[in-house]
C-alpha cells in the first residue's frame, strides 16, 4: 500500500496547469461530496488520458465485440434488445451522458434516466438532447442517498466508468439496483474493476515501467508541462482521497458482487493494466499518430496482450441478469 509517491506531486502540479488554481484549492475541504463533485463538474476540461486515443478505443471495441468499428452499446442493443421496445434504462453516475445520448437514438428505448452529482455535465447533456430532439431522456442531479429508486421499473441499469466510484458496491447492487430492476432485468457495466485506489501489485508497476521505455522520449513530454515521463511510481492513497474520495473506493468488489448475485451473460476484459498508466498525461501525442507513433502503440498493445495472458484484466465490459 502506497500512501504517497512522486507521481502524486507531479499529478497535483499537472492538474493546476490544466485546470487552474481554483480547482486545486477546491480539494482543501473536509466535505467529501464537494471534492468528488469538483473532480467532475468541469464539462470542458482537457485531459491527456488513454481514452482520447482513437486507436485505443478501436482496441477496446475489438476486444469486446470482435469488431473495431462496433462499440459495446451497439453490441448490447443488437444482441440483447433485438425485437424489444419500450425499454427503460437507468444510468447511475452518467457524467456527460455521451453513451446515454447514443443509446437514446435507438428506437428500443422509451426512457433513459441519467443520474449524476455534476450539474454542469447534466446541463450540457440536456442541451445536446434538446438540440437532437431526443425526447426519451431525463436528467436528475442527485446522489444515491437522495435518489428514489422506483421498484421493478427499469429494464437496464447501466454503469459506464461509474460503479467504481460507489462505496459498498455489493450493498448497492443487492438493494437499490436489484429493487429497481424488473424481473430478469440487466446490469451492464463498462468499468475499472482492478485494485482499490489503484494500488497495483509490484509486478504490475514493473511491467508499466518496462512498457513506458518502449515509447520514444520525444513523445513522453507530459500534457501542458515540460516534464518528461520517464518512470511511473503509482498513485498514493492520500492524494487519491484528497483529489476524489470516490475514486476506485471499492472497485475490487465489483466482479465478486456481480458473480454472486447476478447471472453472468457476458464478460469481456479489455486490458488497461498497462496502457492506462503508461499513456496517462502523454496520450495527446498519439491522437493522430504518425507511422512511427502507430508502431509504438502497436508494441504497447502487444505488451499488454502478453501481460493479460497471465493476469486478469483491470477493465471489463459485462452483461448480468437479475436472478
Amino acid at each position: 500500500m502506497r500512501w504517497i509517491t512522486l507521481d502524486d506531486f507531479i499529478d497535483m502540479y499537472s492538474k493546476v496547469v490544466q485546470r487552474g488554481g481554483d480547482f486545486f484549492l477546491s480539494k482543501f475541504t473536509l466535505n467529501k461530496k464537494s471534492r468528488t463533485k469538483s473532480a467532475f463538474d468541469d464539462t470542458f476540461v482537457q485531459s491527456s488520458n488513454w481514452w482520447i486515443i482513437p486507436k485505443v478505443r478501436e482496441r477496446w471495441n475489438k476486444l469486446i465485440t470482435g469488431n473495431s468499428n462496433v462499440n459495446y452499446k451497439e453490441h448490447f442493443v443488437t444482441k440483447y434488445c433485438k425485437g424489444r421496445s419500450n425499454l427503460r434504462i437507468l444510468s447511475l453516475g452518467a457524467g456527460t451522458c455521451s453513451h446515454e445520448l447514443e443509446l437514446a437514438h435507438y428506437p428500443n428505448f422509451s426512457e433513459i434516466v441519467c443520474v449524476d452529482l455534476a450539474e454542469n455535465r447534466l446541463a450540457q447533456a440536456k442541451a445536446i438532447a434538446t438540440s437532437q430532439q431526443l425526447t426519451n431522456m431525463k436528467f436528475i442531479t442527485s446522489d444515491l442517498n437522495a435518489y428514489d429508486f422506483p421498484e421493478s421499473y427499469f429494464d437496464v441499469v447501466l454503469f459506464n466508468a461509474s460503479l467504481h466510484h460507489f462505496e459498498a458496491v455489493e450493498k448497492l447492487l443487492t438493494t437499490q439496483v436489484s429493487k429497481t430492476l424488473k424481473p430478469h432485468g440487466h446490469v451492464v457495466i463498462n468499468e475499472y474493476v482492478g485494485p482499490n485506489r489503484l494500488q497495483y501489485p509490484t509486478h504490475q508497476i514493473k511491467a508499466i515501467n518496462k512498457a513506458l521505455q518502449r515509447i520514444n522520449p520525444a513523445f513522453r513530454k507530459r500534457f501542458k508541462t515540460n516534464f518528461p515521463k520517464n518512470r511511473y511510481f503509482g498513485s498514493g492513497i492520500w492524494r487519491m482521497i484528497m483529489a476524489d474520495p470516490s475514486e476506485c473506493v471499492d472497485s475490487a468488489a465489483i466482479l465478486p458482487a456481480l458473480h454472486a448475485h447476478f447471472h453472468t451473460l457476458e464478460e469481456k476484459g479489455y486490458g488497461g493494466n498497462i496502457l492506462m498508466s503508461v499513456l496517462k498525461d502523454i496520450s495527446h501525442h498519439f491522437v493522430t499518430p504518425t507511422p512511427e507513433q502507430e508502431a509504438m502503440l502497436q508494441k504497447l498493445f502487444e505488451f499488454e496482450d502478453n501481460y493479460l495472458e497471465t493476469y486478469d484484466s483491470d477493465f471489463v465490459f459485462g452483461v448480468y441478469q437479475k436472478k
